[in-house]
């Protein structure tokens, strides 16, 4: 194998290990592509997004929707595919179980016909692999919905023109019962490791860990929940199966005896990859998503906090043995400033810490700036938002989040109810946002705006014209930041503020790929 196979095949392993599973081809001398030194900016060619099992609430109502942008340079064909994932046959009389997973032709297993309960495995396997969305054209997204509990938990892979910034959303409103509420959440590439920093295995909460495979193999998780005093103890927290193509819901509380309020959950994926994401149901404020933090790191940020929020509690963990004092600031509209009374958090090492702030953005738009000293301490955290008084009340949770580096995407968006919310904590900085075409009909429009260093504005995103159905929000950074954003939907419901907040990761659709003359045959083993 020569040099230059080397170089092409170390470009294709590190996009492989940043975006669960991807792939890129060697440039095209005719292809349209930004060159940065000896590096070409290239389009992804293949990736994959999870979505995890919506509601188990009959009365939900949950629309899925995909969408790419129109990326320069992408391949020309391609699709965007989002299938259910396969159910698992019931055990037979013997007591063994047989694979259910079916492919692309969506059969069931044979049942014996007389068992009732084999019959209903058997409709939910006929579902399994049909395509639930695909898409027909970049730059115009398209919906599904299901009702009830039996939405399913989706796998899907887009490839050539459509892998590029690929992205799905799920959003499901649930108007009545644990959780009531509208609940969102992205759906996202497959890992190995995610942390959740304000779940909770108290009384009141019914939280669930989701976990879904996209592989032909089984996976091995682990689960550990840390409290207010370290690990919990944990009974099947440790080895636990998701059989291939499938998702595992797992109860949290059914994991340790312990009751606590704030839990930081670490899923660590012992063989395979799995996609995962904790759903928050309260019996008295609702519920939603709560997504991955961004990896542990000194200096964190998380964006768009809404600016009638009545309640914000952060919750934080830090992975090592070291405690931190966290300095808090609050990006406001005007700029960096540090709430009264919380100037520094102090986080133990190993376990939770939970920090009750009020109403701290007081009707402005903000996001918290958290920094360890001199940046030397890990940490990961997340904020509890409360929205309406009383027993009107709703919550939602937005983790640390990650920079928009190049672009991101926001779905499901309608001409009310859509709060784009953009930070750029550490330097001035100009985005542009493009509305696309709509679900059922509409023209693309394209803003430019310009954030101040310190600052979150909560901007006027731009709506398409003539706009039928919903649309999608993409955010390029074009200059300075780094840049920081959350799309927050919201409707209100017999006098319930419902709302969901997603941060707005990049898309990772584009990567540098060496030039076939470096060589990078040193990071071969």
């Amino acid at each position: 194998m020569n040099r230059t196979t080397l170089s092409l095949i170390a470009g294709a392993t590190a996009l492989a290990a940043v975006t669960g599973f991807a792939a890129v081809s060697a440039p095209d001398p005719g292809s349209a592509e930004q060159r940065t030194g000896a590096a070409a900016t290239l389009p992804v060619e293949r990736t994959g997004l999870l979505c995890p099992r919506p509601s188990t609430s009959d009365l939900a109502e949950t629309t899925y929707t995909s969408f790419a942008p129109v990326t320069e340079g992408a391949d020309g064909k391609g699709t965007a595919v989002l299938r259910a994932a396969a159910q698992q046959s019931a055990p037979d009389d013997d007591g063994t179980s047989e694979d259910g997973k079916d492919g692309e032709n969506g059969s069931a297993d044979e049942k014996d016909e007389g068992d009732e309960k084999g019959e209903k495995d058997a409709a939910k396997d006929d579902t399994a692999g049909k395509p639930v969305l695909q898409l027909q054209e970049p730059g115009k997204p398209v919906t599904a919905e299901a009702d009830g509990a039996d939405a399913p938990a989706l796998v899907g892979t887009a490839d050539g023109r459509f892998a590029s910034g690929w992205t799905a959303q799920q959003t499901t409103e649930v108007a009545a019962g644990t959780g009531r509420g509208l609940q969102g959440v992205a759906c996202s590439a497959a890992d190995t490791q995610f942390w959740f920093p304000g779940a909770s295995t108290d009384g009141s909460r019914t939280d669930y860990i989701h976990l879904t495979n996209p592989d032909d193999s089984a996976a091995v998780v682990d689960i550990e929940l840390y409290g207010k005093d370290g690990e919990l103890e944990t009974t099947v927290g440790e080895g636990i199966t998701v059989k291939p193509r499938s998702a595992e819901p797992v109860l949290l509380s059914t994991l340790t005896a312990e009751k606590q309020t704030d839990v930081t959950v670490h899923v660590v994926v012992r063989s395979g990859r799995v996609g995962a994401a904790v759903q928050a149901l309260d019996d008295e404020t609702g519920g939603d998503w709560l997504p991955a933090s961004a990896d542990p790191s000194g200096r964190l940020v998380l964006p768009g906090i809404p600016k009638d929020a009545t309640a914000v509690r952060l919750v934080a963990f830090t992975p090592g043995d070291a405690d931190v004092d966290l300095k808090v600031r609050l990006a406001s509209p005007s700029g960096l400033i540090t709430p009264a009374g919380n100037e520094t958090l102090h986080v133990k090492g190993g376990m939770t810490a939970a920090f009750d702030l009020g109403d701290l953005t007081r009707g402005e738009a903000g996001s918290l700036v958290l920094t360890a000293p001199d940046g030397s301490v890990p940490v990961v955290a997340a904020v509890r938002v409360l929205r309406g008084e009383g027993g009107k009340q709703e919550s939602a949770f937005i983790p640390a989040a990650r920079p928009v580096e190049m672009r991101a995407t926001a779905l499901d968006n309608t001409a009310e109810g859509t709060t784009l919310s953009v930070t750029a904590p550490e330097g001035d900085a100009e985005i542009k946002v493009t509305a696309s075409a709509g679900t059922k009909g509409g023209t693309p429009q394209t803003k430019t705006y310009s954030i101040k260093s310190g600052t979150t504005q909560d901007i006027e995103a731009p709506v398409p014209a003539g706009l039928k159905g919903s649309y999608a929000l993409t955010v390029e950074t074009r200059a300075g930041g780094p840049v920081y954003a959350s799309r927050t939907l919201a409707s209100t419901e017999g006098g319930v503020p419902f709302f969901t907040v997603q941060p707005l990761p990049d898309d990772r659709g584009m990567v540098a790929v060496p030039d076939a003359s470096e060589n990078l045959s040193v990071l071969q083993r």
